[in-house]
């Protein structure tokens, strides 16, 4: 197998393209399916040159190191998905047609997106700023390089998405879409919650018509169970990913968990935690509950 974008091999069972990572089991044997859209890592050299911040600025928009926490899934049967592009430079948990048109030196196609809660806040598909309100470019950006962006990263992470979605529900009759992100441990400024100190998850299922409520509460026992303090819907309900493919009629349920990320890691360093070791062995606690419930409810 071809080397990943960190020049190491990938791990067995581990399929790599430029976008994103499949870590796979031998065997699906649960309708569950993972996704990290905000834990890659790999800054492109021309975007890195047209950003006024550093890098650890920048990885502060970062699901840092979520996708570490979620390694267990292909050891109770369900793949995970990892985007290896950083948030800060495509969002694949936007709409593609959220482009900011003050943000280009030329003009957009009239499809994109003309306003959006996101794009108010500069956090498009593209972002503006960083989740700190600090703004990322220089100056402007050509449209070409959004569509390059969209073709080369976001369009290849959501075909290998739906196609997982699509497998497993074919396979088993429906699916469980966990939507694995990280927030930080105090509201920002961009937050409804800004000042405010977070609890450890928040799981957002959009108010129950992204996944059935039941399957939300299994999650929400299983991780109070394990001394977590947890909230539905507040002050994530769940994003793009959690609201277009959540369509519980459909057989697709989705669910977004966000953690708090001193649980588990330094936020001003980018570092991984002392605690880091001992949540990912919690989060496969909630996996194996996920496993179990997603068979019970979902399998035809």
């Amino acid at each position: 197998m071809p080397p990943d974008n960190h020049g190491h091999p990938p791990k067995s069972g581990e399929s790599t393209t430029a976008a994103y990572a499949i870590l796979a089991p031998d065997r699906q044997t649960v309708p569950l399916v993972f996704a990290s859209p905000h834990s890659g890592r790999d800054y492109p050299d021309e975007f890195l040159a047209q950003s006024r911040l550093d890098v650890i600025e920048i990885r502060r928009s970062e699901d840092a190191f979520v996708d570490e926490l979620f390694t267990a899934a292909p050891e109770f049967g369900a793949p995970l998905l990892k985007a290896l592009f950083p948030r800060a430079y495509m969002d694949p948990n936007r709409r593609s047609s959220e482009l900011d048109s003050e943000m280009f030196a030329d003009a957009l196609p009239q499809h994109i997106t003309i306003a959006s809660p996101h794009l108010a806040a500069g956090l498009g598909c593209i972002a503006r700023i960083i989740t700190s309100g600090e703004k990322i470019y220089h100056g402007k950006l050509l449209y070409e390089d959004a569509k390059r962006r969209i073709e080369t990263y976001y369009d290849p992470y959501h075909q290998a998405l739906e196609g997982l979605l699509e497998k497993t529900r074919e396979r088993f009759g429906g699916c469980l879409l966990i939507d694995c992100h990280s927030m930080p441990s105090i509201g920002g400024p961009m937050d409804k919650d800004t000042g405010n100190r977070r609890v450890d998850m928040v799981l957002g299922d959009s108010h129950g018509n992204a996944c059935a409520p039941e399957i939300t509460t299994v999650a929400e026992k299983a991780l109070t169970r394990m001394g977590f303090v947890v909230t539905r819907n507040n002050p994530y309900a769940g994003g793009y990913t959690t609201r277009h493919y959540g369509k519980t009629e459909n057989g697709i349920h989705a669910l977004q968990i966000e953690i708090n990320r001193a649980l588990y890691m330094d936020e001003l360093t980018i570092q991984r935690g002392p605690g880091l070791p001992a949540l990912k062995q919690q989060i496969g606690y909630l996996i194996k509950a996920l496993a179990a419930a997603s068979r019970h409810a979902l399998v035809t």
